[in-house]
């Protein structure tokens, strides 16, 4: 889809920039210029929304025809939020109190122009199976997946055969034909792949990073 004026994506995350390109959209990529912190008082539920809200903030002074998308991914356990790890103990430590519970992951969104702006976020839980300490640590040496929230990346999780998206997300890809996005956005079992992921219940792309079918929904009325 062709927004009408030049849009921008604030955003380094290669996922949220896939599912854009996916979606249809032209865009230039730029990395947001924001300090990621927050409030000790904010409610986790808020997080995600604040920091995507932060990263559109920097830009306001610099915007004259574009529309910039930008967003935040969190991962919420028992009320507490876990970024991205700064080491290998640190990832094993949060795969270690993920698995066998569920988890909320939350992804803020802000759309702002120079005249207007919109801020939504999406929700989705995830439930992870029990895991050994061999499978966390083969997951972790194999990915590294320290630019992640939660340290995992959905794509490289799911069960074999899996169809992890909502009702919702599947009629936004069949209106757009892209109803074999599903396979290509989750990593090649032949990859060594390790099952971390047992059930989603919400939106699958929510937790890659970007709820896409609503930052489409969104774009369209702009």
């Amino acid at each position: 889809m062709q927004v009408k004026r030049p849009l921008v994506l604030a955003s380094s995350s290669p996922r949220r920039q896939y599912l854009m390109k996916k979606a249809g959209f032209e865009f230039v990529i730029e990395k947001p210029e924001a300090e990621e912190v927050f409030p000790a008082e904010l409610p986790v539920e808020h997080v995600a929304r604040y920091l995507a809200a932060i990263k559109a903030e920097s830009y306001r002074s610099r915007i004259s025809e574009q529309i910039v998308v930008t967003a935040d991914t969190v991962v919420i356990l028992d009320g507490r939020i876990l970024n991205k790890p700064a080491d290998r103990e640190e990832a094993i430590e949060m795969l270690t109190s993920l698995a066998g519970k569920t988890h909320i992951v939350m992804t803020g969104v802000t759309i702002v122009s120079k005249e207007r702006e919109e801020n939504f976020d999406d929700t989705t839980e995830v439930t992870f199976r029990k895991l050994s300490p061999k499978e966390i640590g083969f997951y972790v040496d194999r990915f590294e997946p320290y630019d992640k929230a939660g340290a995992y990346g959905a794509q490289d999780t799911l069960p074999v055969g899996m169809n992890p998206c909502s009702p919702e997300e599947m009629e936004f890809l069949a209106s757009l034909k892209k109803e074999n996005l599903i396979r290509e956005a989750t990593t090649n079992p032949k990859a060594g792949r390790i099952v971390l992921i047992r059930e989603i219940c919400g939106s699958y792309f929510n937790v890659m990073g970007l709820p896409i079918h609503k930052v489409h929904a969104y774009l369209t009325r702009w």
